[in-house]
């Protein structure tokens, strides 16, 4: 079983699956993380020349077609996909029309909270040139996590903020924890993404729409407390539960429900896919009108009204469907 960790989960307990039955597969991996922004330019800019992603791809996209995907009218979007390492972002920029900014008072225990984990080589060297890069802080500073915990011991971490107002964080794993290929030797910083994690409600109504109706597998969880996650979240008494899920291949995607402080709010009910704090996991399917149908099965909401075709000359997908989980976190399952 692929071993992950991450940087909030004090323990992350691998789990086995005998003898359970088996769970559609409706997504087979973690394609893409798409991140709203308002600014392209500026955008590619902060994470081409801070944070070392390759742009790949720039796309411009109207029409039919990517009005139903999102459920935006009158939609016309750019998108440029970038890479670091072997994972993909694609920053999504709605031209037209525009939607609303981040809240000013923003928790990373609100609903809405998502991020990508950022693997770094070297802790102090990647702080350092964020802050030369004038950083945001979302933490007080990089966090180490506790040695009463064999396994995540000396894992350190750091939110921050990308110039839109959408939080990142930068991962350190010591030489005896993570993923094996991000202790292999390397001259770079930036070195992949670890994972998403989004912020849920409850997790067992979570694990119901993202392990049973789209066919991630648990891969560990953990309660984790304690003041270097209350520095790291900037979350006063912040106790989570946290549970991590992968696909067949792809970063994992990562909860974190708030056993503690229960003052984080929910995902603002009219949110389209044009506001800033829209983000969406892009999963592959081999079927997306199968994968539409098992989602409004399980009486989740679909944003697109069912699978809709798209230009794949354009996208790289032929067809996709725009869905919302439990919390309102949107998963985009496409079809090649």
């Amino acid at each position: 079983m692929r071993r992950l960790t991450s940087a909030l989960a004090v323990v992350l307990v691998a789990m086995t699956f005998a003898g359970l039955p088996a769970r559609a597969q409706v997504a087979t991996a973690v394609q893409s993380v798409g991140i709203t922004v308002t600014d392209m330019d500026r955008a590619v800019a902060y994470y081409r020349d801070v944070l070392a992603f390759e742009p790949i791809a720039d796309v411009e996209v109207t029409g039919d077609g990517i009005e139903r995907l999102m459920g935006v009218f009158g939609a016309r979007i750019r998108i440029v996909g970038m890479t670091l390492g072997q994972e993909r972002i694609d920053l999504i920029s709605f031209l037209a029309p525009t939607g609303r900014p981040f809240p000013p008072d923003m928790r990373s225990n609100d609903e809405w909270f998502q991020h990508i984990a950022i693997v770094v080589s070297d802790m102090d060297t990647a702080y350092e040139r964020l802050r030369a890069h004038g950083v945001q802080h979302a933490s007080t500073g990089p966090q180490t996590l506790p040695d009463w915990n064999p396994n995540a011991g000396g894992i350190s971490a750091f939110y921050f903020r990308d110039p839109d107002g959408n939080h990142l964080e930068i991962i350190h794993f010591p030489p005896d924890k993570g993923n094996p290929r991000w202790q292999e030797p390397t001259n770079d910083l930036f070195l992949g993404i670890d994972h998403t994690a989004i912020v849920v409600h409850d997790t067992d109504e979570a694990l119901a729409f993202y392990r049973d109706t789209l066919g991630l597998t648990v891969a560990g969880g953990a309660e984790n407390y304690g003041i270097e996650q209350e520095r790291l979240n900037n979350v006063f008494g912040a106790r989570l539960r946290i549970t991590a899920l992968v696909a067949e291949s792809g970063p994992g995607i990562e909860f974190l429900e708030y056993l503690a402080p229960s003052t984080g709010r929910p995902m603002p009910v009219d949110s389209q896919a044009n506001d800033l704090w829209h983000w969406h996991v892009q999963l592959a399917t081999d079927d997306a009108e199968a994968a539409a149908a098992a989602v409004i099965d399980g009486g989740y909401d679909w944003v697109s009204p069912g699978a809709v075709s798209v230009d794949a000359g354009a996208l790289g997908y032929t067809s996709g469907v725009l869905v919302r989980g439990p919390t309102g976190h949107a998963m985009l399952l496409v079809q090649e």
